[in-house]
């Protein structure tokens, strides 16, 4: 008689388990995934600095400045019929940083555009809801982009343009993590994956606290850390700080916003940023501490530190805008790596419960 295998088949599946030698969709694709990421991850720069540097109206109109769709006024004649035209003084240096801006949004969203008809083409392989969703993102931030130039900085629009920007760079991360390679199957207890979900909850809402600090410039207002103003319990206005319906600087009535209010958004910031160490930490130590998420953990817990020191420099040299500009593009990094994290561990195997393995076999306890 033929001796039988003493390992069942789906045992030897999972011990011979090689990873895909070639992305799903092709090499090409990923590629300009890849690159349409990074350039996600410039334009979130570009935009911050923009912002930072004063130079969110250096083009009066959109998508030109002063009319012009290429460059910005320089000549003696362009800059007097510019100045006719629109009634404001042309700043070159503020018009280009501007216009640079826009290019480099404009080139994203030609990739993305590419990224949406191929991934259409290949619909019978596979629904493109993820590449529509990101062309539809993008669109929504053409129009965002208008609104921050004819609305003159309404806080409430700078901050969805720039949540906008989060979004689709959150989008693009993850269609790269869709289309690498599998990673080896791991298993995550169902408590873990809570954590990640809140984790992730927590960095996007302090990504959006952060964006209001920026749109209302209340990051100055506090210039002493771990303290604001010399006191834990600074006199604060919360009800003028998130009132949304308001133009910059102003109350929803149209007067002078208080500085207590600035107060109120710069500290209920600082305050979230420890809801995000607790979560974000805890969740990479844990990550640090399993085989199968070392590398996440490592990743998110290297972001979170990064962020949390870039955070605590711009308060104590009162913002510079290179240390400024970090602390955006690190938001935009330690995205990635939760989400990356977040992914990994929802897409694990379900841990077995010990009590109900009782009794069984080892060997069917391991294909469990």
């Amino acid at each position: 008689m033929r001796q039988h295998d003493s390992h069942p088949a789906g045992l030897r599946r999972a011990e011979t388990w090689k990873p895909e030698t070639r992305p799903p969709a092709g090499t090409a694709y990923r590629g300009l995934a890849i690159l349409a990421l990074l350039l996600a991850l410039v334009v979130v720069s570009l935009g911050a600095y923009v912002r930072l540097s004063d130079a969110g109206l250096g083009c009066p109109d959109w998508p030109g400045c002063y009319g012009k769709l290429v460059g910005v006024p320089e000549q003696a004649h362009e800059v007097s019929h510019a100045e006719a035209s629109f009634g404001k003084p042309v700043e070159a240096p503020k018009a280009w940083k501007e216009m640079i801006h826009r290019y480099a949004a404009g080139t994203l969203g030609l990739c993305i555009l590419a990224l949406a008809i191929t991934a259409w083409r290949r619909r019978a392989r596979r629904r493109p809801w993820l590449e529509l969703a990101l062309l539809g993102v993008v669109m929504g931030q053409a129009l965002l982009g208008m609104l921050t130039v004819t609305r003159l900085l309404k806080p409430v629009i700078v901050t969805s343009h720039l949540l906008g920007g989060m979004t689709t760079l959150a989008l693009l991360a993850l269609l790269v993590l869709r289309e690498g390679r599998p990673p080896r199957p791991a298993v995550f207890p169902a408590g873990l994956k809570i954590l990640a979900v809140l984790a992730t909850a927590a960095v996007l809402g302090q990504i959006a606290l952060g964006g209001w600090v920026s749109s209302n410039y209340a990051a100055t207002i506090c210039a002493d850390f771990p303290t604001c103003q010399g006191s834990f319990s600074p006199d604060t206005d919360f009800h003028h700080a998130f009132t949304l319906d308001r133009e910059l600087g102003s109350t929803a009535s149209g007067e002078l916003l208080p500085a207590a209010a600035l107060t109120a958004i710069h500290w209920t910031h600082r305050l979230f940023a420890c809801v995000v160490l607790t979560l974000a930490g805890l969740f990479s130590l844990c990550l640090l501490r399993r085989d199968g998420g070392r590398r996440h953990g490592l990743a998110l817990l290297t972001a979170l530190a990064l962020q949390i020191g870039l955070g605590i420099a711009n308060v104590l040299l009162q913002l510079p805008l290179p240390l400024a500009v970090a602390h955006n593009t690190g938001a935009a990094l330690l995205l990635c790596a939760v989400l990356a994290a977040t992914r990994h561990v929802l897409n694990g195997e379900k841990a077995p419960h010990r009590h109900a393995m009782a009794g069984f076999p080892r060997r069917f306890q391991a294909i469990r």
